[in-house]
């Protein structure tokens, strides 16, 4: 079976046909995420607080474990199931090589991603693979496990280097593999550089190293911002960067809690969606280049947090979504925007936005139910917060600053996409409050034997999953197959 390839603004298989991407990221796999599984703050920190409070021995094997039962074989025909036919499978360097032994291959170290990317293979799943993490963080989210919200990748070169070498390692290993559509080289850069310089510097390295050892897999750039901008990218791109797709992410502001007004579907709500997905896009269509949307789609109430409430907000939420798969389906304004590939985010998770969440009757679920109560009511994960509980004890920060700094508001840091709210949001709750919270996590699994931690990482095994259908009924109306 040959590998797909970009053939102007398609991908096509070897006989030139199109292929449509169209399935959702693995994530809170490979790169644990906060939201996804439960913990406060960034993995490196719970990983390095379990294995304080229980044992390192003890600590890996519940890892280990977790990352057996994320992802199996249940997953992969559920997948397939529902007519999706590509998972895009986030990655942390940090699986692959220790920061105190940089440039060294841990043991094994593809073990779970062969695993996962052979059994998505068995299927007709393609799989795409997502730097997610990268050295000192390439962005300032929780996702980049670094604790920062200083992107520090961009500031020392070493941490590019690194990454060009993991790149390397990947590309050797991977090259021949038939069912890997591609490799998604940065997940949500953001270099702060006012023509994007040290992006487009390691864009051009990444490209060249992994050219040098794999010829054939498409390679796919997000763009500068959070995948959001591309405006100082080469206008040779596509000469220069040949079998490359561009990343956009297009989360819908209505799809989440600090939603401006409830979504109605009315043409005015529609035709916001509709002009930020044409802005994202913009700067590739003028140049007739390949897009794929790597990551969007709505987060979802649940109704220990959102009670009587919960089926009106998700059938809002639901709307949401199949309102965006009409726009990159029907998109009439132009011809080249009327095939998009897309990956939504997410597969699985403990109930906010995966396809299929952990049970609650779950032993995971049992044992942090109080926990998660607590990290909830004090918003401490940026990922769709809903900050009503303790919007009032941050407000006066908020507003000490646009005192002291009347320009505040419209003064342009970087990422400006951030508020100030946001940034405060993100210094203090997601960066200092989940720190004191990371050892109350842990110490919840104290005097767990291995046959209690397997119990644990064993409740987010497929079969004690439940299915979000009021997503996955739209997502099969929008698949490959049911066209």
């Amino acid at each position: 079976m040959p590998l797909l390839a970009v053939q102007g603004a398609k991908i096509v298989d070897d006989e030139g046909n199109e292929i449509i991407l169209r399935g959702a990221g693995l994530g809170g796999w490979m790169t644990m995420e906060n939201f996804i599984s439960g913990f406060p703050g960034c993995e490196y920190q719970i990983r390095e607080s379990l294995a304080d409070t229980i044992g390192k021995e003890k600590a890996e094997f519940f890892f280990q474990k977790f990352l057996d039962y994320f992802f199996a074989e249940d997953d992969a025909r559920f997948f397939h199931s529902v007519g999706l036919n590509c998972i895009r499978i986030a990655i942390s360097y940090r699986h692959f090589e220790d920061d105190m032994a940089p440039r060294v291959l841990k043991p094994n170290c593809f073990a779970q991603l062969d695993r996962v990317i052979n059994v998505c293979a068995k299927y007709g799943i393609y799989t795409i693979i997502d730097m997610h993490t990268a050295p000192g963080g390439q962005n300032g989210g929780w996702h980049s496990d670094h604790g920062s919200p200083l992107a520090r990748f961009w500031i020392h070169k070493d941490f590019q280097d690194r990454l060009i070498w993991l790149w390397e390692q990947v590309a050797a290993h991977y090259k021949a593999h038939q069912w890997i559509a591609g490799y998604n080289v940065l997940n949500e850069p953001a270099d702060p550089h006012a023509q994007h310089a040290r992006l487009l510097s390691f864009y051009d390295r990444a490209y060249n190293a992994i050219r040098a050892i794999d010829t054939d897999h498409i390679i796919f750039f997000d763009g500068n911002t959070y995948a959001t901008d591309f405006t100082k990218f080469p206008d040779d791109a596509g000469a220069k960067w040949e079998n490359t797709a561009f990343s956009i992410h297009d989360y819908s502001v209505y799809g989440f809690p600090k939603s401006p007004e409830p979504y109605d579907r009315t043409e005015g709500q529609r035709d916001v969606m509709r002009r930020s997905y044409e802005r994202k896009r913009a700067w590739m269509d003028a140049r007739g280049l390949c897009v794929w949307n790597g990551e969007w789609g709505p987060v979802y109430a649940r109704p220990p947090y959102d009670g009587d409430a919960t089926d009106a907000i998700n059938q809002r939420r639901y709307n949401v979504l199949e309102d965006q798969l009409e726009i990159y389906n029907k998109a009439s304004f132009c011809i080249l925007m009327d095939r998009l590939s897309w990956s939504i985010w997410l597969y699985k998770d403990i109930g906010f936005q995966g396809m299929v969440y952990v049970s609650q009757d779950t032993p995971y679920m049992t044992r942090f139910r109080d926990f998660l109560a607590k990290k909830y009511r004090m918003a401490v994960d940026s990922w769709g917060a809903d900050d009503r509980y303790v919007k009032k004890i941050y407000e006066p920060i908020v507003g000490l600053i646009k005192e002291a700094c009347p320009d505040a508001d419209t003064k342009r840091l970087y990422p400006p996409i951030w508020s100030l709210e946001e940034r405060v949001a993100r210094y203090s709750r997601q960066t200092l409050v989940a720190e004191y919270l990371v050892g109350e996590w842990a110490s919840i699994m104290k005097g767990l034997d291995e046959g209690d931690l397997e119990e644990l990482a064993k409740s987010f095994a497929f079969e004690n999953c439940a299915k979000r259908e009021g997503l996955n009924d739209v997502l099969r109306k929008y698949a490959p197959e049911a066209k």
